[in-house]
């Protein structure tokens, strides 16, 4: 009887499980056959960014998306798992009280990782995605309450490694909480984008990656909410479908100006996209704000767009016996 393995990535917007079981092919960078995939919007962190710590409304939330995620794992047999928290509960004073309740009522336990581990696994999960024609590449995972921007180099064995990274304390719940909807015209768009590219600006000024990109040699990726959601809106897809998005490539320039165009719109007016809908509604033009600011450095002609990241990193690593 085969292994069923099961990661579950609890972030501050989302919750993320994946059940899948390897494949006999193990030389592969992408060795498994997901079983089955579930992921809802819990929006953890609400509020954390003022009170500092969880709340009750966003914790029962939680509670329920992670009950369903156990039932699942025990239908489909799983046999070994593995359950990361990530900033909400890193930040909250009652994070860890929070997650013993949730091991006590769902026999989930979780570990709440650094943003190095979680940049690390973020990458691993990405990894079949960077072409090897690229000596490197820009990666970043626009969360919930943090996004993690990494420098990384692929090796012959197509397994990429990071060479540096940084974590920025901004994520698009809580880079919404302060500015509000980020509407262009009001000028709080840009105020998001200015922030964001201040933090960004010693991890350029520290290794001149600009440079290396406009010679060619760097590849960007981008794995986040805010770039599947991009993806689905530039494809014109009638309703999202991971298979046209993960690991399509997108003119960046296009991206950005959609991304204006939305911050040009009312709430109203973006929860209409069946791409984005009125739980993302809010939250889409600051993942937009972080992304333009990455551009502000990185402007590569073209972005590739996963539709992967941490919990699949969580997977391989289990699968090669990493963790």
């Amino acid at each position: 009887m085969p292994s069923i393995y099961a990661a579950l990535d609890l972030g501050t917007n989302n919750c993320r499980l994946l059940i899948a079981r390897p494949l006999r092919d193990t030389g592969r960078t992408d060795s498994f056959r997901v079983v089955e995939a579930f992921s809802r919007i819990v929006r953890l962190g609400e509020g954390l960014t003022n009170t500092g710590a969880l709340s009750e409304a966003a914790m029962a939330r939680t509670l329920v998306a992670l009950k369903i995620c156990s039932e699942k794992m025990a239908r489909r047999g799983v046999t070994m798992a593995r359950a990361v928290a990530t900033e909400a509960c890193r930040r909250a004073a009652n994070g860890p009280e929070f997650l013993h309740e949730v091991k006590a009522s769902t026999g989930i336990g979780f570990d709440i990782i650094t943003t190095a581990e979680e940049a690390r696994l973020a990458l691993s999960g990405c990894g079949p995605l960077l072409e090897p024609q690229h000596e490197q590449a820009v990666v970043f995972d626009i969360g919930g309450g943090s996004t993690e921007v990494m420098w990384a180099r692929l090796h012959r064995d197509r397994r990429p490694e990071v060479l540096d990274w940084i974590s920025l304390p901004f994520g698009v719940v809580n880079l919404t909480e302060r500015h509000g909807a980020g509407h262009i015209d009001s000028g709080s768009y840009g105020a998001m984008i200015d922030e964001v590219a201040a933090h960004l600006a010693p991890f350029e000024a520290r290794h001149g990656l600009n440079a290396a990109m406009r010679a060619g040699k760097v590849q960007v990726l981008g794995t986040s909410g805010t770039v599947t959601t991009l993806a689905g809106v530039l494809l014109g897809l009638p309703r999202y479908e991971r298979r046209h998005v993960d690991g399509c490539w997108l003119e960046f320039p296009a991206v950005i100006e959609q991304s204006r165009r939305l911050a040009g719109m009312p709430v109203s007016d973006r929860a209409k996209h069946p791409c984005i809908g009125e739980e993302r509604a809010d939250l889409v033009v600051a993942g937009c704000a972080i992304l333009e600011a990455l551009h502000r450095f990185w402007p590569a002609p073209r972005l590739r767009v996963a539709d992967r990241g941490v919990r699949e990193g969580v997977l391989l690593e289990m699968m090669r016996g990493r963790s």
